[in-house]
Protein backbone atom coordinates (compact mmCIF):
# COMPACT_ATOMS: atom_id res chain seq x y z
CA UNK A 1 0.00 0.00 0.00
CA UNK A 2 1.35 3.64 -0.87
CA UNK A 3 -1.44 5.60 -0.67
CA UNK A 4 -4.50 6.19 2.31
CA UNK A 5 -7.41 8.03 2.48
CA UNK A 6 -9.37 10.44 4.92
CA UNK A 7 -12.63 10.88 4.38
CA UNK A 8 -14.39 13.79 6.20
CA UNK A 9 -18.06 12.40 6.16
CA UNK A 10 -21.85 14.66 7.24
CA UNK A 11 -24.48 13.02 5.36
CA UNK A 12 -24.97 9.83 2.74
CA UNK A 13 -23.27 7.99 5.25
CA UNK A 14 -24.59 4.64 3.19
CA UNK A 15 -22.83 6.25 0.12
CA UNK A 16 -19.50 7.02 1.61
CA UNK A 17 -19.46 3.27 3.42
CA UNK A 18 -19.59 2.15 -0.41
CA UNK A 19 -16.67 4.15 -1.63
CA UNK A 20 -14.91 3.27 1.87
CA UNK A 21 -15.11 -0.49 0.66
CA UNK A 22 -14.14 0.51 -2.69
CA UNK A 23 -11.08 1.80 -1.60
CA UNK A 24 -10.10 -0.57 1.07
CA UNK A 25 -10.65 -3.54 -1.18
CA UNK A 26 -7.90 -2.33 -3.42
CA UNK A 27 -5.76 -2.04 -0.86
CA UNK A 28 -5.77 0.93 0.34
CA UNK A 29 -6.49 1.58 3.96
CA UNK A 30 -9.24 4.50 5.23
CA UNK A 31 -9.49 6.35 8.43
CA UNK A 32 -13.08 7.64 8.33
CA UNK A 33 -14.23 10.88 10.65
CA UNK A 34 -17.83 11.37 10.66
CA UNK A 35 -19.55 14.61 12.09
CA UNK A 36 -19.78 14.52 15.80
CA UNK A 37 -23.87 15.94 15.22
CA UNK A 38 -24.62 12.56 13.23
CA UNK A 39 -27.10 10.79 15.50
CA UNK A 40 -26.31 7.77 17.19
CA UNK A 41 -28.23 5.60 14.82
CA UNK A 42 -26.90 6.52 11.32
CA UNK A 43 -22.98 6.22 12.57
CA UNK A 44 -23.66 2.55 14.29
CA UNK A 45 -25.32 1.57 11.01
CA UNK A 46 -22.28 2.43 9.26
CA UNK A 47 -20.28 0.82 11.59
CA UNK A 48 -22.09 -2.67 10.80
CA UNK A 49 -21.86 -1.81 7.23
CA UNK A 50 -18.26 -1.40 7.42
CA UNK A 51 -17.61 -4.40 10.42
CA UNK A 52 -15.34 -7.13 8.92
CA UNK A 53 -14.00 -4.30 6.32
CA UNK A 54 -9.90 -4.66 6.41
CA UNK A 55 -8.02 -1.52 7.12
CA UNK A 56 -11.08 0.38 7.99
CA UNK A 57 -10.81 2.47 11.43
CA UNK A 58 -12.93 5.52 12.91
CA UNK A 59 -11.57 8.63 14.29
CA UNK A 60 -12.40 10.61 17.41
CA UNK A 61 -15.01 12.66 16.54
CA UNK A 62 -15.45 16.15 15.98
CA UNK A 63 -18.33 18.67 15.31
CA UNK A 64 -17.15 20.25 11.68
CA UNK A 65 -19.08 23.21 10.69
CA UNK A 66 -18.77 25.19 7.90
CA UNK A 67 -15.74 27.06 8.36
CA UNK A 68 -15.01 26.71 11.49
CA UNK A 69 -11.88 24.91 13.29
CA UNK A 70 -14.01 21.70 13.72
CA UNK A 71 -12.90 20.73 10.19
CA UNK A 72 -9.25 20.69 10.66
CA UNK A 73 -9.20 18.89 14.08
CA UNK A 74 -10.99 15.99 12.22
CA UNK A 75 -8.57 16.09 9.20
CA UNK A 76 -5.75 16.21 12.39
CA UNK A 77 -6.95 13.60 14.39
CA UNK A 78 -8.24 11.31 11.26
CA UNK A 79 -4.29 11.97 9.70
CA UNK A 80 -2.80 10.78 13.33
CA UNK A 81 -4.63 7.69 13.24
CA UNK A 82 -3.44 6.95 9.77
CA UNK A 83 -0.23 7.69 10.26
CA UNK A 84 0.02 5.46 13.00
CA UNK A 85 -1.46 2.25 11.97
CA UNK A 86 -0.63 2.13 8.70
CA UNK A 87 3.22 2.59 8.39
CA UNK A 88 3.52 1.92 4.76
CA UNK A 89 1.05 4.13 3.82
CA UNK A 90 3.38 6.67 1.69
CA UNK A 91 0.87 9.49 0.86
CA UNK A 92 -2.43 10.31 2.91
CA UNK A 93 -5.39 11.69 0.40
CA UNK A 94 -7.93 13.38 1.80
CA UNK A 95 -11.26 12.87 0.65
CA UNK A 96 -15.01 13.43 1.39
CA UNK A 97 -18.25 11.61 2.37
CA UNK A 98 -19.34 12.93 -1.02
CA UNK A 99 -16.24 11.95 -3.20
CA UNK A 100 -16.37 9.46 -5.83
CA UNK A 101 -13.10 7.71 -7.37
CA UNK A 102 -13.69 8.38 -11.25
CA UNK A 103 -10.31 6.32 -11.89
CA UNK A 104 -9.00 3.02 -10.58
CA UNK A 105 -7.12 2.87 -7.68
CA UNK A 106 -4.31 1.11 -9.27
CA UNK A 107 -3.55 4.38 -11.74
CA UNK A 108 -3.68 6.37 -8.17
CA UNK A 109 -0.92 4.12 -6.71
CA UNK A 110 1.22 4.29 -10.35
CA UNK A 111 0.70 8.11 -10.54
CA UNK A 112 1.74 8.59 -6.90
CA UNK A 113 4.52 5.83 -6.50
CA UNK A 114 6.42 7.90 -9.45
CA UNK A 115 5.79 11.48 -7.30
CA UNK A 116 6.67 9.68 -3.86
CA UNK A 117 8.49 13.23 -2.76
CA UNK A 118 5.71 15.50 -4.30
CA UNK A 119 2.77 17.10 -1.84
CA UNK A 120 -0.30 17.52 -4.21
CA UNK A 121 -2.03 20.96 -2.28
CA UNK A 122 -3.91 24.15 -4.18
CA UNK A 123 -1.47 26.55 -1.77
CA UNK A 124 -1.67 30.09 -3.25
CA UNK A 125 -0.84 33.43 -1.00
CA UNK A 126 -3.70 35.65 -0.30
CA UNK A 127 -2.22 38.22 -3.00
CA UNK A 128 -2.63 35.72 -6.10
CA UNK A 129 -5.89 34.66 -5.23
CA UNK A 130 -8.64 35.37 -7.18
CA UNK A 131 -11.74 33.12 -6.50
CA UNK A 132 -12.53 33.79 -2.62
CA UNK A 133 -15.98 34.89 -2.08
CA UNK A 134 -16.87 37.06 0.59
CA UNK A 135 -14.53 39.96 0.75
CA UNK A 136 -12.41 39.12 3.31
CA UNK A 137 -8.26 37.78 1.77
CA UNK A 138 -5.73 38.84 4.28
CA UNK A 139 -8.01 40.13 6.68
CA UNK A 140 -9.58 36.33 7.68
CA UNK A 141 -5.77 35.77 8.99
CA UNK A 142 -5.77 38.98 10.73
CA UNK A 143 -8.89 39.34 12.44
CA UNK A 144 -11.27 37.88 15.00
CA UNK A 145 -13.96 35.40 13.83
CA UNK A 146 -15.84 34.24 17.01
CA UNK A 147 -19.32 34.05 15.41
CA UNK A 148 -21.03 31.54 12.47
CA UNK A 149 -20.97 32.77 9.39
CA UNK A 150 -23.82 31.20 8.32
CA UNK A 151 -26.17 30.73 11.67
CA UNK A 152 -24.78 34.40 13.11
CA UNK A 153 -24.33 36.43 9.83
CA UNK A 154 -25.14 39.87 11.63
CA UNK A 155 -22.82 39.31 14.26
CA UNK A 156 -20.34 37.91 12.10
CA UNK A 157 -20.75 41.20 9.52
CA UNK A 158 -21.05 43.68 12.74
CA UNK A 159 -17.72 41.90 14.65
CA UNK A 160 -16.14 42.71 11.21
CA UNK A 161 -17.05 46.27 10.61
CA UNK A 162 -16.14 46.68 14.90
CA UNK A 163 -12.53 45.24 14.41
CA UNK A 164 -11.99 47.54 11.27
CA UNK A 165 -12.90 50.94 12.96
CA UNK A 166 -11.20 50.24 16.01
CA UNK A 167 -7.63 49.08 13.64
CA UNK A 168 -7.85 45.99 15.25
CA UNK A 169 -5.18 43.37 13.75
CA UNK A 170 -4.39 40.05 15.06
CA UNK A 171 -0.45 39.50 14.70
CA UNK A 172 0.44 36.35 12.19
CA UNK A 173 3.16 34.04 13.82
CA UNK A 174 6.83 34.43 12.47
CA UNK A 175 7.85 32.66 9.85
CA UNK A 176 4.22 31.99 8.20
CA UNK A 177 3.13 33.28 5.14
CA UNK A 178 -0.87 33.14 5.06
CA UNK A 179 -1.53 30.65 1.96
CA UNK A 180 -5.57 29.65 0.62
CA UNK A 181 -6.03 26.75 -1.41
CA UNK A 182 -8.85 23.99 -1.56
CA UNK A 183 -9.43 21.79 1.19
CA UNK A 184 -8.53 18.39 -0.73
CA UNK A 185 -4.70 17.39 -0.43
CA UNK A 186 -2.79 14.38 -0.67
CA UNK A 187 0.36 14.57 1.02
CA UNK A 188 3.10 12.71 1.87
CA UNK A 189 3.89 11.11 4.93
CA UNK A 190 6.92 13.09 5.73
CA UNK A 191 5.35 16.52 4.97
CA UNK A 192 2.04 15.11 6.86
CA UNK A 193 3.91 13.84 10.16
CA UNK A 194 6.03 17.13 10.17
CA UNK A 195 2.91 19.59 10.64
CA UNK A 196 1.44 17.54 13.40
CA UNK A 197 4.57 16.86 15.26
CA UNK A 198 5.93 20.21 14.87
CA UNK A 199 6.83 21.62 18.27
CA UNK A 200 4.93 25.10 17.07
CA UNK A 201 1.64 22.89 16.74
CA UNK A 202 0.41 24.29 19.34
CA UNK A 203 1.29 27.88 18.42
CA UNK A 204 0.05 27.34 15.45
CA UNK A 205 -3.35 25.90 16.02
CA UNK A 206 -4.10 28.26 18.71
CA UNK A 207 -3.68 30.96 15.92
CA UNK A 208 -5.97 29.06 13.10
CA UNK A 209 -8.71 28.78 15.26
CA UNK A 210 -9.22 31.98 14.64
CA UNK A 211 -8.63 32.11 11.38
CA UNK A 212 -11.71 32.38 9.17
CA UNK A 213 -12.02 29.28 7.06
CA UNK A 214 -8.95 27.43 8.45
CA UNK A 215 -9.71 23.93 6.67
CA UNK A 216 -8.57 26.32 3.43
CA UNK A 217 -5.71 27.68 4.92
CA UNK A 218 -4.47 25.58 7.74
CA UNK A 219 -2.32 22.90 6.00
CA UNK A 220 -2.35 25.00 3.02
CA UNK A 221 -0.05 27.56 4.60
CA UNK A 222 2.03 24.90 6.88
CA UNK A 223 2.99 22.82 3.87
CA UNK A 224 5.22 25.67 2.58
CA UNK A 225 7.23 25.45 5.93
CA UNK A 226 8.18 21.91 5.91
CA UNK A 227 7.44 20.23 2.08
CA UNK A 228 10.81 21.01 -0.49
CA UNK A 229 8.30 20.19 -3.48
CA UNK A 230 4.64 21.34 -3.26
CA UNK A 231 2.58 21.02 -6.73
CA UNK A 232 -0.10 24.09 -6.40
CA UNK A 233 -3.16 21.84 -7.17
CA UNK A 234 -5.60 19.04 -6.38
CA UNK A 235 -5.98 15.71 -7.60
CA UNK A 236 -9.63 15.99 -6.65
CA UNK A 237 -11.95 17.66 -9.53
CA UNK A 238 -14.25 20.15 -7.52
CA UNK A 239 -16.22 23.18 -9.21
CA UNK A 240 -17.44 25.94 -7.56
CA UNK A 241 -20.20 28.60 -9.08
CA UNK A 242 -19.82 32.30 -9.21
CA UNK A 243 -21.21 32.39 -5.34
CA UNK A 244 -18.65 30.06 -3.99
CA UNK A 245 -20.92 27.06 -3.92
CA UNK A 246 -20.09 23.51 -5.31
CA UNK A 247 -21.17 22.50 -7.94
CA UNK A 248 -23.39 18.71 -7.77
CA UNK A 249 -22.13 16.14 -10.55
CA UNK A 250 -25.72 14.00 -11.55
CA UNK A 251 -25.97 11.01 -13.37
CA UNK A 252 -25.88 13.09 -16.76
CA UNK A 253 -22.48 14.62 -16.06
CA UNK A 254 -20.82 11.22 -16.48
CA UNK A 255 -18.92 11.81 -19.69
CA UNK A 256 -17.89 15.10 -18.25
CA UNK A 257 -16.34 13.17 -15.34
CA UNK A 258 -14.40 10.77 -17.55
CA UNK A 259 -12.64 14.23 -19.22
CA UNK A 260 -11.88 15.61 -16.46
CA UNK A 261 -9.24 12.49 -16.16
CA UNK A 262 -8.79 13.63 -12.28
CA UNK A 263 -8.57 10.65 -9.75
CA UNK A 264 -11.60 11.48 -6.99
CA UNK A 265 -14.87 14.37 -7.70
CA UNK A 266 -16.94 15.98 -5.57
CA UNK A 267 -19.69 17.05 -5.10
CA UNK A 268 -21.87 13.56 -6.10
CA UNK A 269 -25.47 13.49 -5.43
CA UNK A 270 -26.22 10.74 -3.33
CA UNK A 271 -28.70 9.33 -5.44
CA UNK A 272 -26.75 9.48 -8.51
CA UNK A 273 -27.20 5.70 -8.90
CA UNK A 274 -25.45 5.24 -12.38
CA UNK A 275 -21.91 7.72 -11.48
CA UNK A 276 -21.62 4.89 -8.36
CA UNK A 277 -22.56 2.04 -10.18
CA UNK A 278 -20.14 2.67 -12.96
CA UNK A 279 -17.01 4.38 -11.32
CA UNK A 280 -17.03 1.78 -8.29
CA UNK A 281 -16.98 -1.28 -11.31
CA UNK A 282 -14.01 -3.01 -11.90
CA UNK A 283 -14.41 -1.92 -15.79
CA UNK A 284 -13.96 2.08 -14.80
CA UNK A 285 -10.51 1.91 -16.33
CA UNK A 286 -11.15 1.35 -19.97
CA UNK A 287 -9.73 4.39 -20.62
CA UNK A 288 -6.12 5.23 -21.67
CA UNK A 289 -4.60 6.95 -18.26
CA UNK A 290 -4.07 10.63 -18.27
CA UNK A 291 -2.74 13.91 -16.30
CA UNK A 292 -5.27 15.11 -14.04
CA UNK A 293 -6.65 17.95 -16.18
CA UNK A 294 -9.79 19.92 -15.05
CA UNK A 295 -9.23 22.27 -17.35
CA UNK A 296 -10.51 20.19 -19.72
CA UNK A 297 -13.75 21.05 -18.77
CA UNK A 298 -13.43 24.59 -17.56
CA UNK A 299 -15.22 26.19 -20.80
CA UNK A 300 -18.08 24.02 -19.88
CA UNK A 301 -18.35 25.16 -16.90
CA UNK A 302 -17.72 28.84 -17.97
CA UNK A 303 -21.00 28.55 -19.62
CA UNK A 304 -22.81 27.11 -17.20
CA UNK A 305 -21.78 30.19 -14.62
CA UNK A 306 -22.37 32.92 -17.91
CA UNK A 307 -26.14 30.83 -18.64
CA UNK A 308 -26.75 30.73 -14.87
CA UNK A 309 -26.12 34.75 -14.71
CA UNK A 310 -27.17 36.29 -17.72
CA UNK A 311 -29.51 33.77 -19.51
CA UNK A 312 -30.07 33.50 -23.11
CA UNK A 313 -31.23 36.65 -24.28
CA UNK A 314 -35.23 37.46 -23.75
CA UNK A 315 -35.88 34.11 -21.76
CA UNK A 316 -37.29 35.04 -18.63
CA UNK A 317 -37.05 31.66 -16.57
CA UNK A 318 -38.43 31.45 -13.03
CA UNK A 319 -35.29 30.49 -11.11
CA UNK A 320 -33.66 33.74 -12.16
CA UNK A 321 -36.17 36.33 -13.20
CA UNK A 322 -34.10 39.67 -13.36
CA UNK A 323 -34.38 42.64 -11.58
CA UNK A 324 -35.46 46.08 -13.50
CA UNK A 325 -32.39 46.20 -15.57
CA UNK A 326 -30.68 42.94 -14.70
CA UNK A 327 -31.66 40.92 -17.86
CA UNK A 328 -29.77 39.84 -20.15
CA UNK A 329 -31.73 40.91 -22.88
CA UNK A 330 -35.36 42.37 -22.75
CA UNK A 331 -36.01 40.66 -25.71
CA UNK A 332 -35.34 37.86 -28.06
CA UNK A 333 -35.30 39.06 -31.55
CA UNK A 334 -36.19 42.54 -32.74
CA UNK A 335 -39.66 43.39 -33.48
CA UNK A 336 -41.43 46.46 -34.83
CA UNK A 337 -44.40 48.81 -33.34
CA UNK A 338 -46.43 50.92 -35.56
CA UNK A 339 -48.17 54.07 -34.27
CA UNK A 340 -50.67 55.79 -36.10
CA UNK A 341 -50.15 53.64 -39.26
CA UNK A 342 -53.28 51.59 -39.28
CA UNK A 343 -55.72 55.07 -38.41
CA UNK A 344 -53.58 57.12 -41.71
CA UNK A 345 -53.59 53.96 -43.78
CA UNK A 346 -56.37 51.30 -44.92
CA UNK A 347 -55.24 47.55 -44.35
CA UNK A 348 -51.99 48.92 -43.54
CA UNK A 349 -51.01 45.30 -42.00
CA UNK A 350 -52.22 43.40 -44.95
CA UNK A 351 -49.92 45.32 -47.30
CA UNK A 352 -47.04 45.54 -44.75
CA UNK A 353 -47.43 41.70 -44.55
CA UNK A 354 -46.79 41.25 -48.55
CA UNK A 355 -44.50 43.88 -48.94
CA UNK A 356 -41.90 42.64 -45.92
CA UNK A 357 -42.54 39.09 -45.53
CA UNK A 358 -43.37 39.34 -41.19
CA UNK A 359 -46.11 38.83 -39.58
CA UNK A 360 -48.38 42.03 -38.97
CA UNK A 361 -50.26 42.08 -35.79
CA UNK A 362 -53.21 44.48 -35.58
CA UNK A 363 -53.55 46.60 -31.56
CA UNK A 364 -51.91 43.71 -29.48
CA UNK A 365 -52.34 46.09 -26.22
CA UNK A 366 -56.16 47.14 -27.44
CA UNK A 367 -58.40 47.90 -24.42
CA UNK A 368 -60.64 44.82 -25.52
CA UNK A 369 -58.82 41.98 -27.00
CA UNK A 370 -55.41 40.84 -28.45
CA UNK A 371 -55.54 41.24 -32.40
CA UNK A 372 -53.19 38.73 -33.60
CA UNK A 373 -52.43 38.25 -36.77
CA UNK A 374 -55.52 36.78 -38.76
CA UNK A 375 -57.70 36.97 -36.09
CA UNK A 376 -56.41 34.43 -34.31
CA UNK A 377 -57.30 33.60 -30.19
CA UNK A 378 -54.47 31.24 -29.31
CA UNK A 379 -50.84 32.34 -30.41
CA UNK A 380 -47.31 30.67 -30.19
CA UNK A 381 -46.95 29.58 -26.91
CA UNK A 382 -50.53 28.77 -25.94
CA UNK A 383 -50.72 33.09 -25.54
CA UNK A 384 -54.42 34.23 -25.14
CA UNK A 385 -56.10 37.18 -27.17
CA UNK A 386 -57.43 37.95 -23.61
CA UNK A 387 -57.18 41.70 -23.09
CA UNK A 388 -57.20 40.45 -18.63
CA UNK A 389 -54.85 37.81 -19.11
CA UNK A 390 -52.69 40.14 -21.12
CA UNK A 391 -53.11 43.18 -18.92
CA UNK A 392 -52.07 40.80 -15.83
CA UNK A 393 -48.49 40.88 -17.59
CA UNK A 394 -48.06 43.66 -20.51
CA UNK A 395 -44.34 43.13 -20.32
CA UNK A 396 -44.28 39.35 -19.99
CA UNK A 397 -46.71 38.96 -22.73
CA UNK A 398 -44.76 40.76 -25.23
CA UNK A 399 -41.78 38.94 -24.07
CA UNK A 400 -43.25 35.76 -24.51
CA UNK A 401 -44.56 36.42 -28.01
CA UNK A 402 -40.86 37.67 -28.99
CA UNK A 403 -39.67 34.05 -28.06
CA UNK A 404 -42.01 32.36 -28.60
CA UNK A 405 -41.97 33.60 -32.92
CA UNK A 406 -37.81 33.69 -33.02
CA UNK A 407 -36.94 33.16 -36.49
CA UNK A 408 -40.08 35.20 -37.44
CA UNK A 409 -40.19 39.28 -37.45
CA UNK A 410 -43.31 40.39 -35.60
CA UNK A 411 -44.88 43.83 -36.20
CA UNK A 412 -47.50 45.30 -33.99
CA UNK A 413 -50.15 48.29 -34.17
CA UNK A 414 -49.73 50.54 -31.15
CA UNK A 415 -51.60 53.55 -30.38
CA UNK A 416 -53.03 55.64 -27.41
CA UNK A 417 -55.69 54.03 -26.89
CA UNK A 418 -54.00 50.98 -26.02
CA UNK A 419 -52.11 49.54 -22.78
CA UNK A 420 -50.04 52.26 -21.76
CA UNK A 421 -47.86 50.06 -19.49
CA UNK A 422 -45.84 48.32 -22.63
CA UNK A 423 -44.32 51.61 -23.52
CA UNK A 424 -41.87 52.63 -21.38
CA UNK A 425 -40.66 49.06 -22.01
CA UNK A 426 -40.69 49.60 -25.53
CA UNK A 427 -38.40 52.50 -25.33
CA UNK A 428 -35.64 50.99 -23.41
CA UNK A 429 -35.65 47.42 -25.22
CA UNK A 430 -32.81 47.83 -28.38
CA UNK A 431 -34.85 45.12 -30.08
CA UNK A 432 -37.43 47.78 -30.58
CA UNK A 433 -38.53 49.83 -33.59
CA UNK A 434 -40.54 52.17 -33.14
CA UNK A 435 -42.11 54.23 -35.97
CA UNK A 436 -44.75 56.99 -35.24
CA UNK A 437 -47.46 59.32 -36.79
CA UNK A 438 -47.85 61.70 -34.22
CA UNK A 439 -51.75 62.76 -34.20
CA UNK A 440 -53.11 60.30 -36.73
CA UNK A 441 -55.36 59.53 -34.02
CA UNK A 442 -57.54 61.65 -34.86
CA UNK A 443 -58.24 60.41 -38.51
CA UNK A 444 -60.53 57.93 -37.05
CA UNK A 445 -62.16 60.79 -34.83
CA UNK A 446 -62.62 63.22 -38.15
CA UNK A 447 -64.80 60.02 -40.01
CA UNK A 448 -66.45 59.34 -36.85
CA UNK A 449 -70.32 59.93 -36.63
CA UNK A 450 -70.67 60.82 -33.37
CA UNK A 451 -71.38 64.30 -31.51
CA UNK A 452 -68.61 66.89 -31.52
CA UNK A 453 -68.80 67.57 -28.41
CA UNK A 454 -67.50 63.31 -27.64
CA UNK A 455 -65.41 64.30 -30.14
CA UNK A 456 -63.21 66.82 -28.69
CA UNK A 457 -63.37 65.17 -25.31
CA UNK A 458 -62.27 62.13 -26.99
CA UNK A 459 -59.43 64.29 -28.77
CA UNK A 460 -58.29 65.89 -25.73
CA UNK A 461 -57.70 62.29 -24.03
CA UNK A 462 -55.82 60.19 -26.80
CA UNK A 463 -53.38 63.69 -27.13
CA UNK A 464 -52.89 63.76 -23.21
CA UNK A 465 -51.98 60.65 -23.61
CA UNK A 466 -49.90 60.36 -26.97
CA UNK A 467 -47.90 63.49 -25.81
CA UNK A 468 -46.72 61.35 -22.42
CA UNK A 469 -45.41 58.64 -24.98
CA UNK A 470 -43.75 61.01 -26.79
CA UNK A 471 -41.85 61.89 -24.06
CA UNK A 472 -40.78 58.60 -22.78
CA UNK A 473 -40.00 58.20 -26.64
CA UNK A 474 -37.57 61.06 -26.81
CA UNK A 475 -35.83 60.87 -23.56
CA UNK A 476 -31.94 60.73 -23.58
CA UNK A 477 -32.00 56.95 -22.19
CA UNK A 478 -33.95 55.18 -24.91
CA UNK A 479 -32.62 52.31 -26.39
CA UNK A 480 -34.83 51.25 -29.02
CA UNK A 481 -34.47 52.60 -32.05
CA UNK A 482 -37.40 55.88 -32.66
CA UNK A 483 -38.81 57.59 -35.54
CA UNK A 484 -41.10 60.04 -35.01
CA UNK A 485 -43.43 61.91 -37.94
CA UNK A 486 -46.15 64.42 -37.43
CA UNK A 487 -49.46 63.31 -39.64
CA UNK A 488 -48.83 66.54 -41.82
CA UNK A 489 -45.05 65.85 -42.53
CA UNK A 490 -45.84 62.17 -42.90
CA UNK A 491 -49.35 62.77 -45.15
CA UNK A 492 -47.06 65.30 -47.24
CA UNK A 493 -44.62 62.36 -48.15
CA UNK A 494 -45.39 59.10 -47.21
CA UNK A 495 -43.06 57.27 -49.30
CA UNK A 496 -39.75 58.29 -48.45
CA UNK A 497 -40.25 57.75 -44.64
CA UNK A 498 -41.57 54.02 -45.87
CA UNK A 499 -38.95 53.27 -47.53
CA UNK A 500 -36.87 54.15 -44.85
CA UNK A 501 -38.87 51.38 -42.12
CA UNK A 502 -39.07 48.75 -44.85
CA UNK A 503 -34.84 48.92 -45.30
CA UNK A 504 -34.36 48.52 -41.73
CA UNK A 505 -37.38 45.56 -41.49
CA UNK A 506 -35.89 43.80 -44.66
CA UNK A 507 -31.94 45.13 -45.04
CA UNK A 508 -31.31 42.52 -48.02
CA UNK A 509 -34.22 42.51 -49.97
CA UNK A 510 -33.42 45.91 -52.01
CA UNK A 511 -36.78 46.43 -52.76
CA UNK A 512 -37.52 50.16 -54.10
CA UNK A 513 -41.34 50.99 -53.36
CA UNK A 514 -43.44 51.73 -56.08
CA UNK A 515 -46.96 52.36 -54.38
CA UNK A 516 -48.01 52.73 -50.79
CA UNK A 517 -51.15 51.40 -49.20
CA UNK A 518 -54.24 53.53 -49.67
CA UNK A 519 -54.44 56.34 -47.24
CA UNK A 520 -57.62 57.66 -45.49
CA UNK A 521 -59.37 60.19 -47.63
CA UNK A 522 -58.32 63.41 -45.34
CA UNK A 523 -60.55 66.10 -47.18
CA UNK A 524 -61.56 68.52 -44.61
CA UNK A 525 -59.42 67.30 -41.85
CA UNK A 526 -57.80 70.64 -41.69
CA UNK A 527 -61.32 72.31 -41.15
CA UNK A 528 -62.13 69.45 -38.84
CA UNK A 529 -58.73 70.74 -36.89
CA UNK A 530 -60.10 73.76 -36.97
CA UNK A 531 -63.18 72.97 -35.25
CA UNK A 532 -61.33 71.44 -32.47
CA UNK A 533 -59.57 74.78 -31.88
CA UNK A 534 -63.00 76.88 -32.13
CA UNK A 535 -64.09 74.50 -29.59
CA UNK A 536 -61.35 75.07 -27.23
CA UNK A 537 -59.02 71.84 -27.79
CA UNK A 538 -55.65 72.81 -28.88
CA UNK A 539 -54.50 70.27 -31.57
CA UNK A 540 -50.50 70.01 -31.25
CA UNK A 541 -49.37 66.66 -32.28
CA UNK A 542 -50.73 66.57 -36.06
CA UNK A 543 -48.21 69.01 -37.33
CA UNK A 544 -49.26 71.97 -39.71
CA UNK A 545 -52.84 71.49 -41.25
CA UNK A 546 -53.84 75.23 -42.10
CA UNK A 547 -57.98 75.08 -42.59
CA UNK A 548 -59.20 74.48 -46.06
CA UNK A 549 -55.46 73.29 -47.54
CA UNK A 550 -56.74 69.61 -48.00
CA UNK A 551 -54.07 67.18 -48.79
CA UNK A 552 -53.58 65.58 -52.26
CA UNK A 553 -54.45 61.52 -51.41
CA UNK A 554 -54.26 60.67 -55.38
CA UNK A 555 -50.47 60.41 -55.02
CA UNK A 556 -50.77 57.50 -52.75
CA UNK A 557 -54.03 55.74 -54.65
CA UNK A 558 -53.03 51.99 -55.17
CA UNK A 559 -52.41 52.18 -59.06
CA UNK A 560 -50.94 55.16 -59.38
CA UNK A 561 -47.34 54.04 -58.78
CA UNK A 562 -45.18 56.92 -56.69
CA UNK A 563 -41.87 56.28 -58.96
CA UNK A 564 -38.65 57.56 -56.59
CA UNK A 565 -35.93 58.77 -59.09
Amino acid sequence: MSVGFVMLCHTALDRAAQVARHWAEHGCPVVIHVDRRVGKGPFRRMQRVLEGVADIRFSERFACEWGTWGLVAATQAASTLMLRDFPAVRHVYLASGSCLPLRPVKELVAYLDSRPRTDFIESVTTEDVGWTVGGLNIERFTLRFPFSWRKQRRLFDGYVRLQRRLGFRRRIPAGLVPHLGSQWWCLTRQTLSAILESPDRAAHDAYFKRVWIPDESYFQTLVRQVSANVESRSLTLSKFDFQGKPHIFYDDHLQLLRKSDCFVARKIWPHADKLYRVFLSDDAGNQPAAEPNPGKIDRLFSKAVERRTKGRAGLYMQSRFPQWNWENGMTAAPYSVFEGFSELFENFDIWLGKVTGTRVHGHLFAPDRVAFAGGEKVYNGALSDSAKLRDYNPRSFLVSLIWNTRGERQCLQFGPDDNQEIGAFFARDPNAQISVISGAWAVPLFRANVNFGEIRKEAARLQKIEAAHLAELRDPSVKAKVRIWTLAEFVENPMEPLQTIIDEISPRSNRRLTEAPRMADLTGFGQFLQNLRNQGMQPVLMGDFPAGDDPRPTTTRRGRPYLVK
